[in-house]
């Protein structure tokens, strides 16, 4: 929705590092496989399946990148380990060709509302996107919708003082959508630009929960038909096969918008994040690759794709 500043080089060192577990899977992998060979053959290519699939590129993505590749052998266009890469990585961002950029024209406040399992860092990456809405002049006000845990409460609002950021909350056990009503009306009389509206972590087989979040978009839209304008589901990259089974199912429920893939400098599944966007269409937002409040940023799938395979661009 908003124009981000550009990223310092130090975030782009920081992807390359936070990503080494997944790309001992792809580049290195690919080099060891096509060492002390004159041609690539359908032997390096069954390896390289192997390798994405235990990245969990997915199976059906893996095919897609396979059928490509050996289609270029059939033409001759692979010669050594560099133009395959460079193949891979033309592969690699096709299956990431959707719209990752959040709505561009919409009424203010823009709402956000963020949902995922328990554990996959939900009110964190909500601390921290309030932080990068923050450095973009945008006034922030956030919503305590997680009432099942007074953790989460209070972990959101160390965030909010930590960052002068108001938390709109109430105690625990309170409805959810109560919450995120009064912090949605707040938000509109006192004109902030976005509301971040955190809500109680729940597996996507937790039916009755999912029907409350539901009822949480739904008196969103008593006060703005349009709200939410995004939901985000957040996933934690070292689950792998799972975050797909759980974006689909949260998908299904909710109608994402997006998806925040978090603790992806701690897998070397982070291949997941392709079997997601071939599968659903659904668009990486952000991605996390640390601990600190810089460590989430937008994806752009370049940068991602450059660094995991340690490739330079010919675009």
């Amino acid at each position: 929705m908003f124009g981000f500043k550009e990223k310092p080089a130090s975030w782009l060192s920081k992807l390359k590092q936070g990503l080494q577990r997944t790309r001992s899977q792809f580049t290195e992998s690919v080099a060891q496989l096509v060492l002390g060979k004159k041609v690539i053959d359908a032997e390096v290519l069954e390896e390289l399946e192997t390798r994405l699939l235990l990245a969990d590129v997915g199976v059906t993505a893996t095919q897609k990148i396979i059928d490509d590749l050996t289609a270029r052998v059939k033409r001759h266009q692979l010669a050594d380990s560099e133009t395959l890469l460079q193949a891979l990585r033309e592969n690699l961002l096709d299956l990431l060709k959707v719209n990752t950029q959040a709505t561009t024209e919409v009424s203010k406040p823009w709402v956000v509302l963020m949902v995922g399992i328990n554990g996959a860092g939900k009110t964190t990456t909500i601390g921290k996107l309030a932080h990068f809405y923050q450095q973009q002049n945008k006034s922030i006000l956030l919503a305590a919708g997680d009432t099942f845990r007074a953790a989460a409460v209070e972990q959101l609002k160390v965030w909010g003082e930590r960052n002068n950021i108001p938390v709109i909350a109430q105690a625990p056990g309170a409805d959810s959508a109560a919450v995120v009503y009064d912090a949605l009306q707040a938000a509109q009389a006192r004109g902030y630009d976005i509301l971040l509206a955190d809500t109680a972590g729940r597996l996507h087989t937790q039916h009755h929960l999912i029907e409350e979040l539901k009822k949480v978009k739904r008196v969103l839209q008593k006060l703005d038909s349009n709200a939410p304008q995004e939901t985000w589901l957040v996933l934690d990259a070292g689950i792998g096969q799972n975050a797909l089974i759980q974006a689909r199912e949260f998908h299904q429920a909710l109608g994402l918008t997006g998806l925040i893939v978090t603790k992806l400098d701690g897998t070397a599944k982070g291949g997941i994040v392709f079997a997601i966007t071939q599968e659903l269409g659904l668009p990486i937002r952000f991605i996390g690759v640390g601990e600190g409040l810089e460590d989430l940023r937008p994806f752009v799938a370049t940068e991602f794709v450059d660094a995991l395979l340690e490739v330079k661009s010919n675009d």
